[in-house]
């Protein structure tokens, strides 16, 4: 894994919103476990399978409740995940993307900002999808100007502003696709794409839909070292390797061992109208890496064995690479450099 110095502690207690998403529930689990008793992890009511030891529903949008869950606490620190990523849900119903994405994270400031300790450490965590992907290399940096194509990307972007306004001191960072596994199986990247695999359907991704994944045990990492440190503003983190959906598909074809001929690829213009699809949105994470000292994200899939060479290696079928679920767990989901 990417060698990060030893951990500073987190002022406690930390609150993690959005922990029935993928980066929310590993987040979850690994601050957890180091600090037992010491972390609130909130979900929305209607995610209420997801139960356990420091698990709270509360719903970001009831200013009352997410009020009273911070006063009882007085938390000092706050990692930020919350957001529905739902692309189509998004589109269809952009009054929800904007109660959840824009109005819940002005309700968390509101809510925090009513404890004792006003001014906690934030850390929120955005998406590469605040850009549209139409210049042909990617490599987005900071200083580039958002102009997503999609209800999501433009309400993350507004939660961002809101965020800038209201605690300048807080850390923002991009995102890609955050590999690891979710609570619900079906909430990730690969959750989908194994999904279609497993029930022998097709699944159909694109060609020129770029993004930068990173695993989400690397970005445990990075976040507790954001957590401690005082480094306001905005930063890209995406992972070191650039791959299309397609190419993600083809890596969990391969490895999880499933029929090749389920996968389909096209280019965008493909696809249906709704939800739009972003272009190469691929994120320049060289000032972050600056910042740190070190690189933060081992590339994933760890190890070039598993890395596409051309659209139809996922249909070889050899020694060199033994697909099977159990393989794809502990290459894909999880860092096996970790």
């Amino acid at each position: 894994m990417a060698r990060y110095p030893l951990p500073s502690e987190i002022k406690l207690p930390l609150l993690i919103t959005g922990i029935a998403g993928v980066s929310g529930y590993n987040a979850f689990r690994y601050y957890h476990n180091r600090y037992p008793g010491q972390v609130v992890g909130v979900r929305r009511n209607e995610y209420w399978p997801l139960t356990g030891e420091g698990i709270v529903g509360c719903d970001i949008t009831d200013l009352p409740q997410l009020t009273a869950l911070c006063q009882q606490y007085h938390f000092q620190t706050i990692l930020s995940c919350l957001g529905n990523c739902r692309l189509k849900s998004c589109e269809l119903d952009p009054a929800m993307a904007t109660e959840i994405n824009v109005q819940g994270i002005d309700h968390l400031l509101t809510a925090l900002q009513s404890q004792q300790n006003p001014c906690p450490r934030l850390v929120h965590l955005s998406i590469d999808l605040v850009f549209s992907g139409t210049r042909p290399h990617g490599g987005y940096c900071e200083t580039d100007t958002p102009d997503p194509v999609t209800v999501y990307g433009r309400t993350m972007v507004e939660g961002e502003q809101i965020i800038r306004q209201r605690m300048p001191e807080a850390t923002i960072i991009r995102i890609s696709l955050p590999m690891g596994p979710s609570f619900s199986g079906h909430a990730g990247a690969i959750d989908w794409i194994q999904s279609r695999f497993q029930k022998n359907k097709p699944a159909t991704l694109y060609f020129d839909e770029i993004r930068t994944p990173q695993y989400t045990d690397c970005l445990n990492q990075l976040t507790h070292w954001l957590l401690t440190h005082d480094v306001p503003g905005t930063y890209h983190a995406g992972g070191p390797r650039q791959l299309s959906l397609y190419e993600i598909a083809q890596i969990v074809n391969r490895v999880g061992g499933y029929d090749p001929q389920c996968l389909i690829g096209c280019p965008r213009i493909d696809a249906g109208p709704i939800p739009p699809r972003a272009g190469n949105v691929t994120l320049d994470s060289t000032e972050l890496q600056r910042l740190l000292g070190f690189a933060p994200f081992d590339p994933w899939p760890w190890g070039d064995l598993y890395l596409p060479t051309d659209r139809q290696w996922h249909q070889l079928r050899d020694t060199t690479i033994i697909g099977s679920p159990e393989l794809l767990d502990c290459v894909l989901y999880n860092n096996p450099n970790g």
